[in-house]
C-alpha cells in the first residue's frame, strides 16, 4: 500500500530535500507541495493525502492554524509537524490542534521515512521520553485539568489504567505485558478509550489524560 504524502514548507530547499527522500521509497508517494498553510489546507482537501508534513512557521497561515483547520474539516490525513526548535510553543499548539507527532527538520532520512509510516498507520510519534517532556510542557501552563475531567469520568477503571499507561508512552505490547493482557485485548481497550474521549489518536488521548490530571509528570 502506497502512503500519499503532502509536504507544506515555505522553504523550497526543504521541500526539495523531502522530495528526494520520498522519491527513493517505493511505498511513499509525494502527491503535492504547499508553500504556506493556506495552500496546505487547500491541497489536502483536494488531494486527500494520508500524511501531511507540516512546517509550523509559515507565512499567510502558519502550521498551527492550518492543522486546526484540517482537523476541524474532518480530514483523515495524519499531520506530522516539522520544527527547527524541539518542543517550542508552535509544536505545543500544533499538537493541541490535532497533530499526530513532531519531528525536527534536521532528522535523518530513515527516521523521517519511518515516522511517516508510523503516523500513517494511525500511531503517534512519541516514545516515553518525548511524551514525558510534552507533558512537562503542559505542566507549565495554567489551569490544565478542567477540560478533560468530564470525559475521563466516562472511562471504566481498566480503561483509565490503559490511558495512564498510554500517557506514560507505553506501546500496546508494553501495556499488555504490564497488565497481563493480550495485545488484542489492549487494542480493544485503546479503541474504546479513544472513542469515549472523542479523540483521533493516542496523542490526543495523552493530552486528555494530562488535562484530567491522570498523566501529570511525576505521577
Amino acid at each position: 500500500m502506497t502512503i500519499r504524502v503532502l509536504v507544506a514548507d515555505d522553504q523550497p530547499l526543504v521541500r526539495s530535500g523531502f522530495r528526494m527522500i520520498l522519491d527513493e521509497r517505493p511505498d511513499l508517494e509525494l502527491v503535492g507541495e504547499a508553500e504556506d498553510g493556506a495552500q496546505a489546507v487547500e491541497l489536502a482537501a483536494r488531494l486527500d493525502p494520508d500524511v501531511v508534513l507540516m512546517d509550523v512557521r509559515m507565512p499567510e497561515l502558519d502550521g498551527v492554524q492550518a492543522t486546526r483547520q484540517l482537523v476541524e474539516s474532518g480530514t483523515r490525513a495524519r499531520i506530522l509537524v516539522l520544527t527547527t526548535f524541539d518542543l517550542d510553543e508552535y509544536v505545543y499548539e500544533s499538537i493541541r490542534a490535532g497533530a499526530s507527532g513532531f519531528l525536527l527538520k534536521d532528522v535523518q532520512p530513515e527516521e523521517l521515512v519511518d515516522s511517516i509510516r508510523v503516523v500513517a498507520a494511525g500511531n503517534s510519534l512519541f516514545g516515553p521520553t518525548a511524551t514525558r517532556r510534552l507533558l512537562e510542557q503542559f505542566a507549565q501552563r495554567p489551569d490544565p485539568r478542567s477540560a478533560g475531567l468530564a470525559t475521563i469520568e466516562n472511562l471504566t477503571g481498566r480503561e483509565r489504567e490503559i490511558l495512564r499507561l498510554l500517557a506514560s508512552g507505553h506501546s500496546n505490547a508494553e501495556i499488555a505485558k504490564e497488565l497481563y493482557l493480550s495485545e488484542t485485548t489492549v487494542k480493544s481497550h485503546v479503541s474504546a478509550v479513544l472513542r469515549k474521549l472523542g479523540v483521533r489518536d493516542r496523542v490526543q488521548a495523552v493530552i486528555a489524560a494530562y488535562e484530567a490530571g491522570l498523566g501529570m509528570p511525576g505521577r
